[in-house]
């Protein structure tokens, strides 16, 4: 037996050296100048996107308004002709991959998890409704607008399904084929992605402009603001008189956010795709963890009772606040809204602080290590935690600045300066809270303590007893086995092993509590500006201060990434909660 198993391990042992020979024949021949290169290939990439980025950031803004010669229609045009690129060049990576062998030698379990993935099939659902909805409301008009206008949201809509097909399949993908061409259709992708979110995002800012504009003007001072300077939709020219246009109308822009969403999601998985480029993982450092997602075990239902309440209580104060805010206008009704939705966002935020605290406070006393492997994922989670917070940091401090600054104060203007403080405090303890449970590795399985606290178990009390009752005074052990090789038990070990786990657990039971609250909270607050409750644009404090153009440029700027920032905090605490 000895001897088979010295043999054994020699077989295994050879095998691996020689593996380990074979795989530099794999591996490029200089691997000091595959490395300069893959610099270079990377810059060259990052090049393209810099440039095509300007590009059609130069297009959305100069077409968002009237004065500037660049109608929506060569935006739209752009756009088509770039989804179009990506479709091919996802076409030419999925058959190039399939027909290499070695295309791909290794994936990142870490890239694409699943959580990341449905929620990209969900919005991906909801961008599907809105292009039907744009090709229902544009087709009533094709006599009197540009071709481009329908072809546009068909093309989105096959960009929609293959693209997240591919991601689907390919997010966790290292290739080490056509490096170079990979990272640029990589970028491609991924600036494609952000130019249809910039598109969105102002096509949404000139709506709720609109909207806004239409209320509280007749219709000549209307059709006047738009001659001085805004930016009018070529539809806005053709009458939308049947109630199927209407419908078509207001449908797809209520999915708007979904799309932006969208767009945010594959970028960020694009990106670690561009990241996982010719890499090599190491497997012995690079460890797969395979977590269970189990919602409703080893825990008290806590956190997410008080997660499904916040999440209801939200959306009441959400359709009270459209109600009163956009279909009334009473100064007094407009106030009771403010006042509703800043007390309910306070009670939120606050709670929402304190509990980020107390999982701090909890990881304190985790005794589990730290994550301080290579991960690109969770590089780009923190990044996009802490850029996309930028946003609504400068909304809070110019919110305050405006507040402190302005002669009269009355309770909404408290209510707003206690609301953009706590907003502020809210954002960087949760942040904290994501970054340490993102670094924290998994709970691992000790099998050899699993098996004896199983053998352990197997013991009823009428066993410990009599086990107590075999051991001297003296405390000394039982005699080991020396047939089976069983290791001694001591009844004192056998009280703590039956006791240990509850003594373990309660970190994790609290800290996967406190996520569960935290994401469900997230939730509503995304929800509730995505969707029309935007304060900014209600409260007189800041567009008397900084004046009717100054303060939407700014809202509408920052606003998008703070709605961001909720989207990606729930996927985040979502894998805060698995690793819990």
């Amino acid at each position: 037996m000895g001897c088979g198993h010295k043999d054994d391990k020699a077989s295994l042992a050879s095998s691996q050296i020689a593996s380990f020979r074979h795989q530099p024949h794999q591996l490029p021949s200089t691997p000091a100048s595959k490395e300069v290169w893959k610099k270079g290939g990377r810059m060259f990439s990052i090049l393209l996107a810099v440039h095509l980025a300007l590009l059609a950031c130069t297009l959305v803004s100069s077409g968002a308004f009237e004065k500037i010669a660049v109608h929506d229609y060569d935006v739209f045009f752009l756009l088509t002709v770039m989804m179009l690129i990506v479709i091919i060049w996802i076409i030419f990576y999925l058959v190039g991959t399939s027909r290499f062998p070695d295309a791909i030698l290794c994936k990142d379990s870490h890239a694409g998890p699943i959580w990341l993935r449905g929620g990209l099939i969900l919005f991906a659902i909801f961008s599907l409704v809105m292009d039907v909805f744009k090709i229902g409301y544009y087709s009533s008009f094709y006599s009197c607008l540009s071709a481009i206008k329908i072809i546009y949201p068909i093309v989105q809509a096959i960009f929609v399904v293959v693209q997240t097909y591919f991601l689907w399949i390919s997010a966790k993908d290292c290739v080490h084929v056509h490096l170079n061409i990979t990272r640029c259709g990589l970028m491609l992708t991924l600036t494609t992605n952000l130019a249809v979110w910039m598109s969105a995002v102002t096509d949404e800012s000139v709506h709720k402009a609109h909207s806004k504009l239409k209320k509280n003007v007749t219709e000549e001072i209307f059709k006047w603001f738009l001659k001085a300077g805004m930016r009018s939709s070529s539809a806005e020219e053709c009458n939308c008189n049947s109630q199927i246009c209407q419908i078509f109308k207001n449908g797809y822009f209520w999915l708007y956010p979904f799309n932006i969403e969208y767009s945010l999601f594959a970028s960020a998985m694009v990106y670690v795709m561009w990241k996982n480029v010719g890499r090599f993982i190491d497997h012995h450092s690079h460890h797969i963890h395979r977590l269970k997602f189990r919602l409703f075990r080893r825990t008290f239902f806590v956190g997410i009772v008080l997660g499904l309440i916040i999440l209801v209580s939200g959306l009441g104060v959400l359709i009270l606040y459209e109600v009163q805010v956009n279909s009334s206008t009473e100064s007094s009704k407009k106030s009771q809204a403010l006042t509703m939705y800043y007390i309910f966002n306070i009670v939120c935020l606050g709670l929402m602080s304190l509990v980020c605290i107390g999982g701090s406070v909890i990881y304190r006393f985790d005794k589990r290590d730290m994550d301080r492997h290579k991960n690109p994922t969770r590089t780009l989670d923190v990044a996009l935690l802490m850029g996309a917070a930028l946003g609504q940091y400068a909304i809070s401090y110019y919110s305050i600045v405006a507040i402190v600054a302005s002669t009269p104060r009355d309770a909404i203007s408290a209510l707003n300066l206690t609301y953009a403080l706590l907003m502020i405090a809210q954002h960087t303890f949760q942040n904290i809270f994501i970054i340490e449970g993102l670094h924290r590795q998994p709970p691992k399985e000790d099998h050899k303590h699993d098996s004896h606290q199983k053998d352990l178990y197997g013991l009823t009390f009428v066993n410990i007893n009599a086990v107590s009752l075999r051991v001297p005074d003296s405390g000394s052990t039982l005699a080991p086995s020396t047939a089976s090789g069983t290791e001694a038990i001591h009844p004192s070990d056998l009280m703590q092993s039956l006791t240990a786990p509850k003594k373990m657990n309660w970190r994790r039971k609290f800290l996967r509590e406190i996520s569960m609250f935290l994401l469900l909270s997230n939730i509503i607050l995304w929800i509730m500006p995505a969707f029309g409750a935007r304060p900014q644009f209600d409260n007189d404090t800041e567009l008397n201060f900084y004046g009717d153009s100054m303060w939407p440029a700014i809202v509408d700027i920052c606003l998008p990434f703070g709605i961001f920032y909720r989207m990606h905090a729930v996927a985040s605490l979502l894998e805060v909660y698995i690793m819990s």
